[in-house]
């Protein structure tokens, strides 16, 4: 296997990532076909609609947020989730302060840099 992480991660000891202002993101765990993504927002913060060649399958953990999957809205809360298809345009509004939990397939390389 080219990448895994290791098999146990503390919050506390992983490292925090600011891709943008009001976002930040956690890479938990992950091998070359799996990756889970920890993300925190603030309120407010209006992510890009985007696009990649990974499945991605996310989870709300706290907080309320607006997901846009080709096209079509939904807002989530706690426990709700969405899955985007590879290449298809999707992104989150948050609307209260919370975590979206995101697994890719296969990994986002992109991450780890």
């Amino acid at each position: 296997m080219k990448y895994q992480s290791n098999t146990f991660q503390e919050e506390c000891a992983t490292q925090w990532f600011s891709p943008e202002p009001g976002v930040r993101r956690q890479v938990m765990a992950y091998d070359d076909r799996v990756m889970l993504v920890k993300v925190a927002f603030e309120a407010g913060v209006q992510g890009a609609l985007h696009a990649h060649p990974h499945s991605q399958a996310s989870v709300v953990v706290s907080g309320r947020f607006e997901a846009t999957v080709d096209g079509e809205k939904r807002t989530l809360c706690a426990g709700d989730g969405f899955y985007a298809a590879p290449d298809r345009m999707h992104g989150v509004a948050c609307i209260e302060a919370g975590v979206i939990m995101d697994t890719f397939s296969p990994i986002r390389e992109d991450f780890l840099k």
